[in-house]
């Protein structure tokens, strides 16, 4: 979210989160770190290496891939004051069509991974959701931000208000 947005909300969440004068029932307002939450998380342990597995064999082909490349291309240049224009147009080609098998390769590598990455989070995501709507219901809470390291949205919290030890106990309780 970038910083025009965040000013822009910023008013709004102010208004949600501030009780109006004579409500009937006060709004609570707690966070949680899902960062640290999917650290907990046995099954996403589970799900970075199934990742880590489909990404490994990957990387290995692009590094054979980018050698082979620079190998020919250490070939062409030891070669090239040797060799006539037809010959060198004919080892640019090789070089240049070798290149761009590597580029679709990862393109296509990219796409896959991002595919997989959905379909291996996307359950995580909505079982740690779920934790945390259940715990935010069973403590009344009416909103629930998300404070993470990389994503500074919820400029302060009082610890009191911290639920990610609240859902990550949930998750392992499995309840």
């Amino acid at each position: 979210m970038n910083y025009r947005a965040m000013l822009f909300l910023l008013p709004l969440v102010m208004l949600f989160v501030a009780a109006p004068a004579g409500a009937q029932t006060a709004q609570k307002t707690g966070y949680v770190n899902s960062a640290k939450i999917f650290q907990e998380l046995p099954e996403a342990k589970d799900a970075e290496k199934r990742l880590e597995n489909f990404t490994r064999p990957v990387q290995d082909s692009l590094q054979m891939m980018q050698k082979s490349i620079e190998e020919k291309i250490a070939e062409y240049q030891k070669k090239e004051s040797l060799m006539n224009d037809q010959a060198k147009r004919a080892a640019q080609t090789e070089i240049q069509e070798m290149t761009q098998r590597a580029r679709d390769f990862a393109s296509k590598k990219d796409k896959e991974l991002a595919d997989r990455r959905e379909q291996i989070l996307t359950p995580l995501k909505e079982k740690v959701l779920d934790a945390i709507k259940r715990v935010a219901k069973d403590e009344k809470y009416t909103f629930v931000f998300d404070q993470t390291e990389q994503v500074q949205i919820l400029l302060y919290g009082d610890p009191n208000h911290d639920l990610t030890f609240k859902v990550i106990d949930r998750l392992k309780r499995g309840k």
